[in-house]
Protein backbone atom coordinates (compact mmCIF):
# COMPACT_ATOMS: atom_id res chain seq x y z
CA UNK A 1 0.00 0.00 0.00
CA UNK A 2 2.64 2.63 0.60
CA UNK A 3 4.13 1.79 -2.93
CA UNK A 4 0.61 2.65 -4.51
CA UNK A 5 0.38 5.39 -2.16
CA UNK A 6 3.88 6.73 -3.30
CA UNK A 7 3.19 5.76 -6.87
CA UNK A 8 -0.47 7.95 -6.80
CA UNK A 9 1.80 10.85 -5.34
CA UNK A 10 4.56 10.80 -8.15
CA UNK A 11 2.00 10.50 -10.92
CA UNK A 12 -0.26 13.33 -8.93
CA UNK A 13 2.84 15.75 -8.84
CA UNK A 14 3.35 15.08 -12.51
CA UNK A 15 -0.06 15.93 -13.30
CA UNK A 16 0.04 18.97 -11.53
CA UNK A 17 3.60 19.73 -12.89
CA UNK A 18 2.10 19.83 -16.23
CA UNK A 19 -1.09 21.81 -15.51
CA UNK A 20 1.48 24.32 -13.79
CA UNK A 21 3.32 24.38 -17.15
CA UNK A 22 0.70 24.72 -19.59
CA UNK A 23 -0.49 28.11 -16.84
CA UNK A 24 2.75 29.14 -16.97
CA UNK A 25 3.03 29.24 -20.24
CA UNK A 26 -0.43 31.04 -20.98
CA UNK A 27 0.86 33.48 -18.48
CA UNK A 28 3.62 34.29 -20.40
CA UNK A 29 1.81 34.65 -23.68
CA UNK A 30 -0.58 37.18 -22.18
CA UNK A 31 2.10 38.68 -20.58
CA UNK A 32 4.18 39.11 -23.56
CA UNK A 33 0.92 40.55 -25.26
CA UNK A 34 0.44 43.16 -22.68
CA UNK A 35 4.06 44.03 -23.92
CA UNK A 36 3.67 44.35 -27.13
CA UNK A 37 0.68 46.75 -26.68
CA UNK A 38 2.61 49.24 -24.28
CA UNK A 39 5.41 49.20 -27.03
CA UNK A 40 2.21 50.61 -29.41
CA UNK A 41 1.19 52.77 -27.13
CA UNK A 42 4.97 54.08 -26.29
CA UNK A 43 5.15 54.39 -30.38
CA UNK A 44 1.91 56.81 -30.54
CA UNK A 45 3.30 58.80 -28.07
CA UNK A 46 7.06 59.14 -29.94
CA UNK A 47 5.25 59.51 -33.31
CA UNK A 48 3.21 62.50 -31.34
CA UNK A 49 5.70 64.13 -29.57
CA UNK A 50 8.02 63.47 -32.71
CA UNK A 51 4.99 65.75 -34.65
CA UNK A 52 5.00 68.47 -31.73
CA UNK A 53 8.74 68.78 -31.84
CA UNK A 54 8.73 69.48 -35.66
CA UNK A 55 5.77 71.93 -35.29
CA UNK A 56 7.41 73.69 -32.14
CA UNK A 57 10.87 74.05 -34.45
CA UNK A 58 8.62 75.73 -37.64
CA UNK A 59 7.18 78.35 -34.84
CA UNK A 60 10.38 78.79 -33.83
CA UNK A 61 12.09 79.30 -37.06
CA UNK A 62 9.20 81.72 -37.83
CA UNK A 63 9.67 83.60 -34.48
CA UNK A 64 13.31 83.90 -35.28
CA UNK A 65 12.65 85.68 -38.90
CA UNK A 66 10.26 87.97 -37.26
CA UNK A 67 12.66 88.96 -34.54
CA UNK A 68 15.18 89.17 -37.10
CA UNK A 69 13.23 91.82 -39.26
CA UNK A 70 11.73 92.93 -36.45
CA UNK A 71 15.03 94.08 -35.07
CA UNK A 72 16.64 95.43 -37.90
CA UNK A 73 13.21 97.81 -38.50
CA UNK A 74 13.31 99.07 -34.75
CA UNK A 75 16.96 99.72 -35.19
CA UNK A 76 18.38 102.90 -34.75
CA UNK A 77 16.03 106.47 -34.26
CA UNK A 78 14.60 105.43 -37.66
CA UNK A 79 12.52 102.14 -38.61
CA UNK A 80 14.35 100.62 -41.85
CA UNK A 81 12.57 99.62 -44.74
CA UNK A 82 13.09 96.82 -46.98
CA UNK A 83 15.47 97.40 -49.97
CA UNK A 84 14.12 96.88 -53.24
CA UNK A 85 15.83 94.18 -55.25
CA UNK A 86 16.83 96.52 -58.18
CA UNK A 87 18.08 98.93 -56.02
CA UNK A 88 21.78 99.27 -56.04
CA UNK A 89 22.49 102.14 -54.08
CA UNK A 90 22.14 100.70 -50.17
CA UNK A 91 22.58 103.50 -47.09
CA UNK A 92 25.33 102.92 -44.77
CA UNK A 93 23.68 101.54 -42.34
CA UNK A 94 22.34 98.67 -44.73
CA UNK A 95 26.16 98.10 -45.32
CA UNK A 96 27.10 98.09 -41.75
CA UNK A 97 23.82 95.28 -40.29
CA UNK A 98 24.87 93.41 -43.54
CA UNK A 99 28.66 93.25 -43.24
CA UNK A 100 27.73 92.67 -39.05
CA UNK A 101 25.69 90.33 -40.21
CA UNK A 102 27.97 88.02 -42.04
CA UNK A 103 30.52 88.36 -39.52
CA UNK A 104 33.19 90.87 -40.84
CA UNK A 105 32.42 94.21 -39.14
CA UNK A 106 32.02 94.38 -35.23
CA UNK A 107 31.15 97.94 -34.81
CA UNK A 108 28.61 100.59 -34.31
CA UNK A 109 26.27 100.65 -36.56
CA UNK A 110 26.86 104.18 -37.04
CA UNK A 111 25.55 105.11 -40.81
CA UNK A 112 28.99 105.85 -41.35
CA UNK A 113 31.55 103.79 -43.31
CA UNK A 114 34.98 105.02 -41.74
CA UNK A 115 38.16 102.74 -41.33
CA UNK A 116 36.37 99.78 -39.62
CA UNK A 117 33.83 99.38 -41.86
CA UNK A 118 36.21 99.95 -45.02
CA UNK A 119 38.14 97.49 -43.56
CA UNK A 120 35.42 94.85 -43.34
CA UNK A 121 34.00 95.56 -46.75
CA UNK A 122 37.79 94.74 -48.05
CA UNK A 123 37.59 91.37 -45.56
CA UNK A 124 34.10 90.53 -47.29
CA UNK A 125 35.50 91.29 -50.77
CA UNK A 126 38.93 88.95 -50.13
CA UNK A 127 36.43 86.01 -48.96
CA UNK A 128 34.45 86.11 -51.64
CA UNK A 129 36.53 86.59 -54.44
CA UNK A 130 36.01 90.17 -55.79
CA UNK A 131 38.13 93.02 -56.50
CA UNK A 132 39.50 94.75 -52.99
CA UNK A 133 38.48 97.87 -53.52
CA UNK A 134 36.53 98.69 -49.97
CA UNK A 135 33.76 100.22 -51.89
CA UNK A 136 30.43 98.44 -52.34
CA UNK A 137 29.72 98.18 -56.29
CA UNK A 138 27.01 96.31 -57.25
CA UNK A 139 28.30 93.11 -57.38
CA UNK A 140 29.68 93.37 -53.91
CA UNK A 141 26.11 94.60 -52.87
CA UNK A 142 24.58 91.55 -54.68
CA UNK A 143 26.63 88.99 -52.81
CA UNK A 144 26.19 91.36 -49.02
CA UNK A 145 22.64 92.12 -49.00
CA UNK A 146 21.83 88.34 -48.76
CA UNK A 147 23.32 88.91 -45.40
CA UNK A 148 20.73 91.72 -44.68
CA UNK A 149 18.21 89.77 -42.91
CA UNK A 150 19.94 86.94 -41.34
CA UNK A 151 22.89 85.95 -39.61
CA UNK A 152 25.46 83.81 -40.67
CA UNK A 153 28.65 83.89 -38.77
Amino acid sequence: MPKKAIGLFIIFAFVVSLAGCATTRKNNELENQGLKNQISVLEAQIQSKDEEISSLREALAKAQTQETIGAVKGAGKKSLKVIPEDKFRPSSKHIQMALRNAGYYSGRIDMRLGKQSKQAIKEFQKANNLKETGRVDRETWSLLKEHLYKKVK
